[in-house]
This record gives structure tokens, sequence and C-alpha cells, in this order.
């Protein structure tokens, strides 16, 4: 850690030594020298800093793809929450057509029965005002039959 150190001071003490650049904050520096001791900081950095920038981008890694999948997860959730309010909606209007059906089958199944039933009464009745017909006629057969009591 010193050699980086030493190294940051002679960087520190190029640019202090730099020819100044009139009417301006500037200076000017020998650019191979300084990309050289660069060059060096980089080589002699401790490998817990290395360490530390690989843990840092592995921790931005690992948030993105974390994040990635809670989205993935949100929108499929999201998903199937429309999918059970669908189903849902199917279900309610299904119920309510059934209802309907059923409601008419019944009104129907009712207008059949008093139907027939009226047929049968009117079919009976007939019946009936023939038996009396019949019966008369065979009354009035048998009067006929004993002669006029």
């Amino acid at each position: 850690m010193m050699d980086v150190l030493n190294l940051i001071d002679e960087v520190e003490d190029i640019v202090e030594a730099g020819t100044s650049v009139p009417f301006s904050n500037k200076v000017m520096v020998d650019r191979g020298e300084l990309l050289e001791i660069i060059k060096e900081i980089r080589i002699k950095l401790p490998d817990e800093i290395k360490q530390a920038a690989w843990i840092k981008d592995e921790r931005q890694r690992i948030l993105a793809e974390a994040q990635k999948d809670a989205d993935t997860i949100i929108n499929e959730a999201n998903y199937k929450l429309n999918e059970l309010v669908d189903d849902e909606e199917i279900i309610r209007v299904a119920n309510s057509r059934a209802e309907e059906i059923l409601t008419r089958a019944q009104n129907n199944a009712k207008e059949i029965r008093l139907g027939a039933l009226e047929y049968a009464d009117n079919l009976l009745l007939e019946t009936q005002e023939n038996l009396k017909e019949l019966i008369q006629l065979l009354n009035n057969n048998r009067k006929e039959l004993r002669g006029n009591d």
C-alpha cells in the first residue's frame, strides 16, 4: 500500500512541477510519464481493493438479477390475477345464463303441464258428453223396446 501512496505522491509532484498555462488554472505535464505511473498504481493496488471492486460489480449484478426476477414474478402474478378475474367473470356469466335457462325451462314445463291438464280435461268433458248422449240414446232405445209405457 505504501508503494501506491508513494506513486500518488509522485503524481502530485509532477502536477505541482508542471508548466503553468497562462490565464488558466491548468498545467502541462508529461503524458507518458503520468500514464506509466498510473499503470504502476494499478499493478500495485492491494488485492483487497481489487476484490472490493469485484464485490461491488458482483453486488450490482446480483441486485440487477434480483430486480429482474422480482419484475418477472410481479408480471406473472398480474397475469395470473387477470386470468382469475377473467375466469371469475366467465363463471359469473355462466351461472347467470344457467339460471336464465333453468327458469325458462321451469316455465316451459309448467305451461306444458297446464296445457296437458287442460287437454285431458277437455277430452274427459267431451267423453262425458258423448257418454251422456249415449246413455240418453240407450234410455230412448230401451223405452222403445218396452213399447212406450
